[in-house]
């Protein structure tokens, strides 16, 4: 029963209420002492041993008691006696950036590369690497020491010239490899990024020099194609021609035949009709005469010579 409950009563045996015997009597009440020294030393107690942690996402808590792991929490809140304690250790996507890691191809060319590589640790590997490697989940280091390594393995088996046409089957190998290898540390890998790839000053300017050639072969190959397809173009233009001048000449002789032939059988038409009537080519005679007579202008001819038609005259 608390204070004022039994002031309530007391009050109620008396028949009075008064508001200063209120705190008179919780004044000098022992039991109202030891209740707020009671509330005053829990208040005290929770500010210095705080039991409640929280567990944001991406993190897992990692429990320990006097040093040794107790368990692993999940993300939220959590309450912990004060002989446990709570620290967070990422889950979360890392990256290690990697500069300048250097190899050498099979064909002993030296080659030097930029990566960046992004990876996370494993729920079920939290206390492990805690354990061993990590107390927040933090494996650059081991992931750049692993990368360095991988790279040398995985250009050895590569000519310089495949690193550079089979890029994207170089880095699938890398990737595999360094899983393997991060998976020791109880880390996996996210992704792979590449940058920067190259070899030595020399060799670049050789690549460079053949690339120029190439291409101008290339170039030249183009114009020999070009050149070749023009020369067929006029061929076939030439030969159309030939063949149109040849279809005209055949059709022009064709048609001087024609006339010719018709011409012969007109003739033979013509002299077998006279054959069979002399009285024709007199009449054609005179025809031809009667054509001069109407031509003539009135003149003799100065000049008569033998064997001449003398004009007829009809004197009146």
């Amino acid at each position: 029963m608390s204070i004022f409950d039994r002031y309530i009563k007391k009050v109620e045996k008396k028949g009075r209420y008064d508001n200063s015997s209120i705190f008179v009597d919780a004044v000098d009440t022992p039991k109202v002492i030891r209740d707020v020294a009671i509330v005053v030393a829990g208040i005290i107690a929770l500010s210095v041993l705080d039991p409640f942690y929280s567990v944001p996402t991406g993190y897992r808590g990692v429990i320990t008691q006097f040093g040794a792991i107790k368990g692993i929490e999940q993300e939220g809140l959590v309450v912990l006696p004060p002989w446990q304690k709570m620290a967070l250790f990422s889950i979360r996507s890392e990256q290690a950036d990697i500069d300048k890691a250097q190899g050498s191809t099979s064909d002993t060319q030296p080659v030097e590369v930029s990566m960046t590589v992004r990876y996370s640790i494993a729920t079920d590997k939290v206390a492990e690497v805690y354990e061993k490697y990590s107390h927040n989940g933090d494996l650059s280091s081991y992931v750049q020491t692993a990368t360095h390594e991988i790279f040398k393995a995985v250009t050895s088996r590569y000519t310089a010239t495949d690193l550079i046409a089979k890029r994207s089957e170089v880095s699938h190998d890398i990737y595999d490899a360094l899983g393997k290898k991060l998976s020791i540390y109880g880390a996996q890998v996210v992704s792979i990024d590449m940058r920067n790839f190259s070899f030595s000053a020399s060799y670049m300017a050789a690549i460079n020099e053949k690339v120029t050639q190439e291409q101008l072969r290339q170039a030249a190959d183009n114009k020999l194609k070009t050149v070749e397809s023009e020369q067929k173009q006029k061929v076939a233009i030439a030969e159309a021609e030939a063949s149109a001048v040849r279809a005209k000449a055949d059709g022009d002789a064709y048609a001087q035949l024609k006339i010719a032939t018709a011409q012969a059988e007109s003739l033979k038409v013509q002299n077998a009709a006279l054959a069979q009537n002399k009285d024709v080519l007199e009449l054609r005679r005179i025809e031809v005469q009667m054509q001069q007579a109407k031509t003539w202008d009135g003149k003799l001819p100065q000049n008569i010579y033998a064997g001449a038609p003398i004009p007829f005259l009809n004197v009146k």
